[in-house]
């Protein structure tokens, strides 16, 4: 019958066709199916064979991403392997450790002051996290004595601190100054700072990227004021300092080590807003600290 093989090319060169333009479209890979049984084809001429090429290719069905080694059939009917790799599964973040070791500086007060107002300038314009930067009113760098023999760490700069520019100056910067009267100090011998500079959006916590853009400057403000004691203000400050994620339940009630500082982890000032039982474990963190500077808390003050 000769319309037989003319149409048979012609349906044939249809689907092949059809194939093309979904390779250049990007569609590499098809499900492999059983062959159907043979069809014979009707001497009658085929009026649209493009429309029974469509017919004869359905929508790629979605699948997970296969194993590498898994065999796949393409296009064309070829079998091959795919050349994606298999989805690695991320280990759990773990906050990051500074990219060289920490070395704190042992400088003259006004090469401290220079150092930190260059640090704090830098600060003022950045940008390296842009959600921060848009949503920010201002940067929150640090306050405080330069040569402080203490610093303070907290987790990130609230509404108030936003607005003024001061890290610890809303409820939990009241309740803070309490607990620095109680510890017989003025705020102003501390110096005081954040993880962060910036302020998360509805005060959210920061999350590692932040904090490791944040890192240069922590670290730089340490290097500078060398302190001999770190206080970490809640498990955001403790985790993000040492890198390590162990609740801060079981960080407190002893000493870590960051460069030649010693660091002791305790509850932030808004966690005792809202357990207020745990005020005596903070007391008992700062009696720890002070003992070890060779002041007992426990003494009644003359």
């Amino acid at each position: 019958m000769p319309g037989v093989d003319e149409n048979s090319e012609r349906i044939r060169n249809a689907v092949i066709q059809r194939l093309e333009d979904l390779r250049r479209a990007g569609v590499t890979h098809w499900k492999q199916i059983q062959p159907a049984a043979p069809v014979v084809i009707a001497a009658a001429p085929v009026a649209h064979p493009a429309s029974v090429a469509v017919a004869a290719v359905s929508t790629p069905p979605k699948t997970a991403t296969p194993v590498a080694s898994a065999p796949r059939t393409n296009l064309l009917g070829e079998t091959e392997r795919s050349q994606v790799p298999p989805r690695k599964v991320s280990p759990p973040v773990t906050p990051a450790a500074p990219a060289v070791p920490f070395q704190p500086l042992n400088l003259p007060l006004a090469e401290r002051i220079a150092g930190l107002a260059a640090l704090q300038a830098r600060v003022k314009d950045c940008t390296r996290c842009h959600e921060l930067a848009t949503t920010r009113t201002q940067t929150v760098f640090g306050v405080g004595n330069p040569e402080a023999k203490i610093m303070f760490v907290g987790e990130a700069p609230g509404a108030d601190e936003d607005a003024q520019g001061e890290p610890f100056v809303g409820r939990s910067g009241q309740l803070l100054n309490d607990i620095i009267k109680a510890c017989r100090m003025r705020r102003e011998e501390i110096y005081i700072c954040n993880v962060l500079r910036c302020r998360p959006p509805s005060n959210r916590l920061p999350t590692p990227v932040e904090a490791g853009h944040c890192r240069e400057y922590l670290d730089g403000q340490i290097a500078h004021v060398n302190p001999e004691y770190i206080v970490c203000w809640g498990a955001c400050a403790a985790q993000n300092l040492l890198a390590v994620t162990e609740p801060i339940g079981k960080l407190r009630g002893r000493f870590h080590s960051y460069g030649r500082a010693k660091v002791l982890c305790t509850y932030h000032p808004s966690y005792l807003m809202r357990n207020p039982a745990a005020k005596k474990d903070v007391w008992e963190d700062m009696k720890t600290l002070f003992l070890d500077m060779g002041i007992d808390l426990s003494a009644k003050s003359k």
